[in-house]
């Protein structure tokens, strides 16, 4: 047996004062100084949260095909540590994750690392070329739930049309849209803005976002039918104003941010520095004080990193030619709480039942309750401390939030009632 002692449980239900009792791989006692023999194994939750696990719908694992910037089992380990227990995998890999061969791959892959739940996203499109469906159906009967050409735009209107009317035929199915026009961001590198101006590059407008929600909300009202449509990592005002709308007409859309959408804005880019290069761009003020709102006023639905580890070399670039992304599993919490200023219990549904369910994943984001799985993460809201690249997770170090002091650490992480993390260290 497993006993979490001491500190609140915050929920679905809301928040209480509470031990959490384990037995095998489910919760089997909720309550006030519950008691168990001498050999069972005791968590400290004094002055913590224990709350549902983390679910990540957007995590870039790299394996196959860029396994020196990370691997199933690195980006596991940096979830674990993050409070995660399970990662939805982005298909943009070499090869891309678009058959039942490669789904089945990764998957196992993240069996065998043993840190955290690893479900394969795949890809709409065969290779993420744009042209043609990749097999949904088959893909759906192996288990995939989220479908998405993460990186690209699905740009042929009548191609995402079409998978849309698949998956309204796929219960649970959800068609994710990374939402760029891809003819107006051709060649751009950060926000199209006075920063890009001044650093002589191309920019990336937010009306190219806008564009993108727009029409795929025009094609989900068409097709109809509860069709499930899914904002990858929204990033202006626009879009949130399009999703408000949306919602209120009854369409079953949903939408996620980052953190680094939450907190950075393009003036981060202003000394040419590449680890704040990231798709979509960082935005101005303005829209991060919207994606803000929104989250608090519940119209974004989920908090998901866009973790997308680079190696050192490949970020060292000039901007112009280096990758996009950032590292953020490990650092989620804090910068959503700690430097977003999201209430806590706001924060954690955003983290955790609400990503789970846009995901379909019945056995996470779970109430702490008798019964229920036992995937938990214990978080410590007061916990300050230094966020020191070289000593993160990753195999790569591209963090824009290098140095920051930050507040809110997960402490210890339990997947099927086996700690992953005990005392803020990995066990595996």
């Amino acid at each position: 047996m497993l006993l979490i002692r001491g500190g609140d449980v915050i929920d679905q239900s809301g928040r209480r004062r509470a031990d959490v009792l384990i037995d095998g791989d489910r919760i089997v006692a909720v309550g006030i100084g519950l008691q168990v023999g001498s050999g069972a194994s005791v968590l400290d939750a004094d002055g913590a949260v224990t709350c549902p696990g983390f679910v990540d719908l957007h995590t870039h694992l790299r394996q196959p095909g860029n396994e020196e910037a990370e691997t199933v089992e690195t980006g596991s380990r940096a979830g674990a540590l993050g409070g995660y227990t399970a990662l939805v995998a982005m298909p943009n890999t070499s090869p891309a994750t678009d058959s039942v061969a490669m789904v089945r791959q990764v998957r196992q892959w993240g069996e065998a690392a043993g840190l955290a739940d690893v479900h394969p996203a795949a890809t709409i499109t065969a290779g993420r070329s744009g042209e043609q469906l990749a097999d949904l159906a088959a893909l759906y009967a192996d288990g995939v739930r989220v479908f998405t050409d993460d990186g690209n735009e699905v740009a042929d209107a009548a191609l995402m049309r079409a998978a849309l009317e698949l998956a309204r035929q796929l219960p649970g199915a959800v068609i994710a849209q990374h939402a760029e026009c891809a003819a107006l961001v051709a060649a751009g590198h950060l926000n199209e803005g006075p920063v890009a101006q001044a650093l002589g590059l191309v920019g990336r407008p937010g009306t190219a976002e806008e564009i993108t929600v727009a029409r795929d909300l025009a094609l989900v009202a068409l097709v109809g039918g509860n069709v499930r449509y899914h904002v990858l990592h929204a990033s202006v005002a626009a879009t949130v104003e399009l999703i408000r709308r949306a919602k209120a007409a009854g369409l079953a859309v949903s939408v996620e941010v980052t953190p680094q959408h939450l907190t950075l804005t393009d003036a981060c880019c202003s000394g040419a520095d590449p680890t704040f290069k990231v798709n979509p761009p960082l935005r101005r003020e303005e829209d991060l004080l919207a994606l803000r709102d929104a989250l608090r006023d519940g119209v974004i639905d989920a908090v998901a990193t866009d973790h997308a580890p680079h190696t050192p070399d490949t970020k060292a670039r000039p901007f112009a030619s280096a990758p996009p992304g950032m590292l953020g599993l490990e650092t989620a919490l804090a910068v959503v709480v700690g430097r977003a200023g999201i209430p806590l219990e706001r924060a954690i549904a955003a983290l955790s039942w609400q990503p789970a369910r846009i995901a379909g994943l019945s056995e996470h984001g779970r109430p702490i309750a008798p019964g229920e799985p036992a995937n938990i993460c214990v978080i410590d809201p007061n916990r300050r401390w230094e966020v020191i690249a070289d000593r993160l997770a990753s195999k790569s170090h591209n963090t824009p939030f290098a140095h920051w002091t930050v507040t809110g650490k997960v402490r210890h992480t339990v997947l099927r009632g086996t700690p992953t993390v005990i005392d803020e260290v990995a066990q595996r």
